[in-house]
């Protein structure tokens, strides 16, 4: 089965009664989690991003302390993990705060748990290209914002 495009269901939700959308919402939200999650995001949490914000960076603190193991090969699929989840979170909210905010977090508290990661050089790299895509998502932002976020940025490349 070939799927349709974008706009060939535009056009169909367009002709749907209200009652049947809330039915094709409901059977999408049971049929994947993520579809659920979005749909979460977009209902409840969507009006207040700061509380979103908090939400997502405390759940990114507890997964990163839940990683206990000394080996760095377990280390580097815990960090993917976390990391899979972040990026996650920022393509529900499509904002470049939003992304800017989780991604300071996430190196943040990768660079705080393990100093030492230049002894891994796959967790090097995952740092490096976050910060990297980091800077890129920064100059999308508003010239007050990047001065204050290039400022946390800084810390980082310390």
């Amino acid at each position: 089965m070939k799927a349709a495009s974008v706009k060939e269901l535009k056009t169909a939700l367009k002709e749907c009664p209200p009652k049947q959308l809330i039915e094709l919402c409901l059977s999408l939200a049971k049929f994947k989690v993520e579809c659920k999650e979005l749909l979460t995001y977009l209902l409840f949490e969507a009006g207040n991003e700061a509380a979103y914000i908090q939400e997502v960076q405390d759940n990114i603190t507890v997964q990163f302390e839940a990683i206990t193991t000394p080996n760095y090969y377990y280390i580097k699929k815990s960090v993917r993990t976390i990391l899979r989840n972040v990026k996650k979170y920022i393509r529900y909210s499509k904002q470049n705060e939003t992304a800017v905010e989780l991604l300071l977090h996430f190196c943040t508290e990768l660079k705080r748990h393990y100093p030492d990661m230049k002894r891994s050089t796959a967790l090097l790299n995952i740092y490096n290209r976050q910060l990297d895509i980091l800077q890129k998502t920064i100059t999308k932002l508003h010239e007050d914002l990047q001065y204050d976020y290039n400022e946390e940025l800084k810390r980082l490349f310390e």
